[in-house]
C-alpha cells in the first residue's frame, strides 16, 4: 500500500466536483483566477466550453436530486445561477463587438 503524502490532492466529494465543473465554465467565459494566465494576457472566451460545463452542472442537478445535502443543494443552485448569468452577459458582450 502506498504511503500517504501531504502534497496529495484532497479527496473529491460532491461539493468539490461541482466547484470543479463551475470553475471550468468560468474559465470558458474568460473569468480566470489570478495566476492562471500570463501577465497582460487577455483571457480567451470559449462559449462552447462554458456551455458544455453549464450543461454538465444541469445534468448533475437532475441526476443527484434527492441525494444532496441542503448545503450541496444551495451550492449547486448558486453555481447554476452564477454560471448562467455570466454566460448570458458574456454572450451579449461578444455580440456587441
Amino acid at each position: 500500500m502506498a504511503q500517504s503524502n501531504e502534497s496529495e490532492l484532497p479527496k473529491i466529494d460532491l461539493t468539490t466536483f461541482f466547484l470543479s465543473i463551475s470553475s471550468a465554465a468560468f474559465i470558458g467565459l474568460g473569468i480566470v483566477p489570478p495566476g492562471f494566465q500570463n501577465e497582460g494576457e487577455t483571457p480567451k472566451v470559449d462559449l462552447e466550453l462554458a456551455r458544455q460545463n453549464i450543461d454538465l452542472l444541469e445534468l448533475m442537478h437532475e441526476k443527484t436530486k434527492g441525494n444532496r445535502t441542503p448545503d450541496e443543494d444551495r451550492l449547486l443552485e448558486q453555481l447554476l445561477f452564477e454560471t448562467r448569468l455570466r454566460y448570458v452577459e458574456t454572450q451579449r458582450k461578444l455580440s456587441k463587438t
